[in-house]
Parts: structure tokens; sequence; C-alpha cells
């Protein structure tokens, strides 16, 4: 079991089991400091109470609990309070990252889900000819092939960016890059 930090993340996913610990000096859990979390973002507020553990306060949320959080940015403070005293002992950001569980979750990247919409909307257009018609006074006009071929070349090289940077992240080589050696 890995070991449990002693400072807030500055990141965590979903649908995990979120763990920490904080060694107040000042305000020891064992004289009856209670220290509590609210994380705040325009869509959500979250409350987090931490548990006595000693003279520390522990900090566990199911991953049931987590499970429901939305993803994005929250600014966070924590506070202790103990007999109508309140006094706020930190403050920082806190990112949530979707859970992969999710059935709404699509990993892929802005480039990558364009450029799979257009190649689709490309194969689908193989099939008809009409550039554009007239019912009822209503006109549709279709993006010209020759203008969705640009776009999807255009996203196809930040796809190919993407992951060589990917690769390079995981320590792979670059496969933009030629290798030559000289003898």
């Amino acid at each position: 079991m890995a070991d449990i930090p002693n400072i807030e993340p500055s990141s965590a996913n979903a649908g995990d089991t979120w763990r920490w610990t904080r060694t107040l000096a000042d305000y020891p859990a064992s004289a009856g400091w209670a220290l509590s979390y609210t994380l705040i973002n325009a869509a959500a507020k979250i409350t987090i109470n931490a548990t006595a553990s000693g003279d520390d306060h522990a900090v566990t949320v199911a991953a049931g609990t987590t499970g429901g959080y939305a993803a994005g940015t929250y600014d966070w403070r924590a506070r202790v309070t103990r007999s109508g005293e309140v006094f706020t002992v930190g403050e920082g950001r806190l990112t949530v990252r979707n859970a992969y569980s999710a059935a709404t979750f699509d990993a892929r990247s802005h480039a990558r889900k364009t450029l799979d919409a257009i190649e689709a909307v490309i194969e689908n257009r193989a099939s008809s000819a009409v550039a554009e018609y007239q019912i009822a006074g209503r006109q549709l006009k279709n993006i010209p092939v020759a203008d969705l071929l640009s776009l999807r070349d255009k996203y196809r090289a930040e796809v190919k960016r993407e992951d060589a940077a990917a690769a390079v992240a995981a320590g792979l080589h670059d496969s933009r890059r030629v290798y030559v050696r000289f003898g």
C-alpha cells in the first residue's frame, strides 16, 4: 500500500479514493480542532471533513463519493474549528479529472475528435452527389469536399504532433525525426 501524503493533492481522479493527512501543530485534532475543506468552482461546491487520527487530521473521500464530482479546476480552502473559533489554515487549487469509468467520458483530444468527425463527413459524402438542395423555401449547402480535405489535413497534422509528443513523454523516440549517422 502506498504512503499517505501529508499535503493536499494538486490533482485527483473522480472515481478514485482520495486520501491525505494534515499535521497542524497549532491545531491538533486531539485538542478538539476539526479540519474541513471547501472546494468551489463555477459549477459546484464540495465540502470534505477530516477525522481525528491522534494529533493529525486524516482525510478520506470514498471512490463512490468522488465519482459524483464534476471534472474541473476547484479553488479550495482548509479551515479548522473549535468552540466557535474558526481559522483558515490553507488555500490552493485542485484539478479533478474525469473518471475513466464514466459512460460519457471521451479521452480524445479536440484535434482527434474533430479529425474523426471530418473523416466521417467525408465518408458519408462519398455516397451523395448532391452539393445543395432546397425544400419549402429552405436551402441547405454542404461544405465543399476540397474544404473538408483541407481541414482534414490540418487536423491530421495536429493529431500527428500530439501523438509524437505523447511518445516522447512516454520515453519513446520522436517519429517525426530521422536520425542519420555518418561514418
